[in-house]
């Protein structure tokens, strides 16, 4: 990736805007991992930030209006999250964050709630989706934090309820299914609430197994799985760690299906592992994709300073929905009484099954509610496998979830 980096205060701060809001402008904030633990995804997520907000500016800003932003490399440390938000919102009077991390995004709930800065980030953790704490398993209300596509949860839901029929029409009787991942807020994120559902399914659910978030040799872990019998295993990590994980599986010969989530499974992951039948969630399409919005997509890629040598993963589209929505909720803002955060928040309460301006067919028809903040319930299960040396990914089905309510906020 081809980017500005400078120092300051302890944190990288790649790929800047323009950091002095202007009259006519207003300044977001945008926390990326391009170095540290979750930069393998970091490192093509945050560049679709930067480029559908410079494409944004280009082409009239918000209803004339200017986003002046400012990219931090905070390297997943959650300390330095916390300083900068500070930073940027006594100093830059920030309005809105595209976030990143579980464990930054999850520590600045109640940051954001009093400050009122709405929040897009790219954890999509299922405790960011209750705004008002109706659910008694709810860690904190999150009035203030949105992100785009279902949640960690829901997505491993919908791929245990696959795999129940994949278990079926295989004649498994008593399936069992395992958590992994390292015992950390993002892997853990939905590590209860889908364990309960693959128990209401019929599995018999087995003791996690830690896997670091950070890459190395796994085959102790591997002969757990295999001791332990289990035929579905979830991964929680990404990157570097799930290339791990699969090879030293391979290596040991683990006979088990993996499933996994959305940051787990790309192109690149899939060739750099060797996976087969490997599946995960996705919320866009692949960049091979001739899907009506993907015009869209290629325009603001061709216009922006995202390395044209490599292609872009299903996470660099994602950004780009995210950033669109928070776009029109501030043009909603700015006709309704102003571009400030409260009133960014009230617009993305405005639509119903919304998808963005220009990304139809790309984005998911979402709808957030000022007591329910899951945009969507529909996940898309890829298979991805390589075959001949290249990672084929094929869409196998769509699963659409019920907004249960024990399900809210977990």
């Amino acid at each position: 990736m081809k980017s500005i980096v400078k120092l300051a205060a302890g944190v990288a701060v790649a790929s800047l805007g323009v950091t002095t809001a202007k009259a006519d402008s207003i300044f977001v904030g945008n926390l990326v991992d391009y170095t540290g633990p979750t930069a393998f995804v970091g490192k093509h997520y945050g560049p679709g930030i930067k480029d559908a907000l410079d494409y944004i500016n280009a082409n009239g800003g918000i209803s004339g209006t200017k986003i002046e932003y400012e990219q931090v490399d905070y390297a997943y440390k959650v300390p330095a999250a916390i300083a900068t938000y500070k930073r940027w919102k006594s100093r830059k009077k920030m309005v809105a964050l595209q976030g990143w991390g579980t464990g930054d995004t999850e520590a600045l709930i109640t940051f954001v709630a009093k400050d009122k800065v709405p929040v897009w980030s790219a954890s999509y953790s299922g405790h960011l989706t209750d705004p008002t704490g109706k659910n008694p398993k709810t860690k904190k209300p999150a009035p203030y934090n949105f992100f785009y596509g279902p949640s960690y949860t829901d997505g491993c839901r919908a791929l245990v309820q696959w795999a129940a029929s994949d278990a079926k029409a295989k004649g498994i009787k008593d399936p069992k299914f395992v958590h992994t991942g390292d015992n950390h807020p993002y892997p853990n994120a939905p590590k209860e609430g889908c364990a309960l559902y693959a128990k209401e399914l019929g599995f018999k659910v087995l003791s996690p197994i830690v896997v670091p978030l950070k890459p190395g040799d796994f085959k102790a872990q591997c002969l757990t799985i295999k001791e332990s019998g289990a035929q579905y295993a979830w991964i929680g990590n990404l990157g570097g760690s799930v290339i791990s994980l699969l090879k030293s599986c391979n290596t040991v010969g683990t006979d088990v299906t993996y499933i996994a989530n959305v940051w787990a499974g790309d192109h690149l992951t899939i060739k750099a592992s060797g996976a087969k039948d490997f599946r995960f969630p996705s919320a866009s399409p692949f960049w091979d994709s001739k899907a009506k919005g993907m015009g869209l997509i290629r325009k603001i890629h061709a216009a922006g300073s995202y390395d044209k040598s490599i292609t872009p993963t299903h996470h660099y589209v994602r950004a780009i929905c995210s950033v669109y929505y928070m776009k029109e909720a501030m043009e909603w803002a700015k006709a309704n009484g102003g571009l400030t955060g409260e009133n960014i928040k009230k617009g993305m309460y405005v639509k119903k099954d919304w998808v963005p301006v220009g990304l139809e067919e790309v984005c998911l028809p979402s709808t957030w509610s000022a007591t329910d903040h899951r945009g969507t319930t529909v996940v898309s299960i890829n298979k991805g496998s390589l075959i001949d040396g290249k990672a084929k990914i094929e869409l196998e089905t769509n699963v659409t979830l019920p907004r249960r309510d024990d399900w809210i906020g977990f």
